[in-house]
């Protein structure tokens, strides 16, 4: 993600802080040290708590995102990242499995996650009192509420909003997983997109309530990435029962591993073909030559540079009987815009988002043709023979 810097790995997965990140702790800093009723040492304390307090709750909302990537990952579902935003973070897996009970497992393992957090110091503090002969000393109900116990309060905070069946947060997945055990996975996709954005209008109304600004953000990404996962479910929806090779171009140039870059820039320019399948000196396929990665390695290489300096011997590929729908979602993942099909090693096609595009686009205007012929049939059906 743009404007994001890697702070830590965890589990094998890069963990990002967004720009925008810095804003929260300083507007919380900012709050306490503008407070008119302390003296400069007590809001200076009182800012530096504020910071503390909200550095902690990120550390505990990385731990539930790795709860929702570790889920994935037992399902063979891949985390690109973890990014960091004001308004909390966001694993952002490969794909979101079309198999309900899965999602649903992925889905309650972050609040599951804040849940042990929770309990963990709610034990502690528990124990705490206990050596002091109050098991209730840290809960605020003597001696004040402290760090630990409003660290532990957050936590519970945190699992009773993401549990809102807001799609798609976690509780709005956890609704569309349960709705898709009963009813077609679109279907399921659709209601819980409505269920999303009209919780989200309810966010608004919270937001100007409590003159909250972030309760804004939450709720413009509820709304839109509600409306977007229901278009992106149904375009998957359409390609349901098309193979790799439904929507492959046979049609296609390939470039030897071996040859100049000059070379697969003449081919860019002579011909639409953007993307091309390299291949080895024995003909097999050795990986993809992007439009960018071309342009990039002329750029800093030359146009002389072999093409194998440039090719994604990683990008994906798929056979001739791979479901289109999942090509795509993997495409998407690896953000590629082609990829080759292969059989026995060698080159048949190349599946391209423009052609699956077009795939799509050809699909939708064959059925309003059908659907326009079933019409007239009808109406002559209903009007019956004509007689002179």
């Amino acid at each position: 993600m743009r404007g994001a810097w890697r702070v830590a790995t965890a589990a094998g997965i890069g963990i990002y802080v967004h720009w925008t990140f810095l804003l929260l702790p300083a507007v919380v800093a900012a709050q306490a040290l503008l407070a008119s009723n302390a003296d400069p040492s007590a809001r200076v304390r009182a800012a530096a708590y504020n910071v503390s307090i909200v550095l902690a709750v990120f550390v505990c909302v990385v731990l539930h995102e790795l709860g929702h990537a570790l889920m994935a990952r037992r399902f063979g579902v891949r985390t690109r990242d973890i990014v960091l935003l004001p308004i909390g973070g966001v694993a952002r897996l490969e794909r979101i499995p079309r198999n309900p009970v899965q999602e649903l497992w992925i889905a309650l393992a972050g609040p599951a996650v804040n849940v042990v957090i929770a309990a963990a110091l709610t034990a502690g503090l528990l124990a705490a009192g206990l050596a002091r002969g109050n098991p209730l000393h840290h809960f605020g109900l003597h001696g004040g509420v402290g760090f630990v116990a409003t660290l532990a309060a957050i936590n519970v905070a945190l699992v009773l909003f993401n549990m809102i069946p807001a799609f798609p947060m976690d509780g709005g997945r956890v609704l569309r997983s349960l709705l898709a055990m009963a009813m077609p996975y679109d279907r399921a996709t659709g209601i819980a997109a409505r269920v999303g954005q009209l919780a989200a209008l309810g966010f608004v109304l919270l937001a100007i309530v409590t003159m909250n600004p972030f309760m804004l953000l939450i709720a413009a990404m509820v709304f839109f990435g509600a409306g977007a996962e229901a278009s992106h479910s149904q375009t998957l929806g359409r390609l349901a029962g098309v193979t790799a090779r439904d929507a492959m171009m046979t049609d296609f140039t390939t470039v030897s591993a071996d040859e100049p870059l000059g070379r697969a820039a003449d081919l860019l320019l002579a011909g639409s073909q953007s993307d091309f399948p390299v291949v080895g000196p024995d003909g097999a396929y050795a990986g993809m030559l992007s439009r960018e990665a071309l342009l990039g390695a002329i750029a800093s290489r030359g146009p002389e540079a072999p093409v194998a300096a440039a090719a994604n011997a990683h990008a994906p590929t798929f056979e001739e009987s791979h479901p289109a729908a999942e090509a795509l979602e993997r495409m998407q993942a690896a953000s590629v815009g082609a990829a080759a099909v292969l059989r026995a090693g060698r080159v048949v096609g190349v599946v391209s988002m423009e052609n699956l595009a077009d795939l799509l686009e050809l699909s939708a205007a064959m059925n309003a043709a059908r659907a326009a012929r079933s019409d007239r049939a009808s109406a002559v059906r209903t009007q019956g023979p004509v007689r002179p």
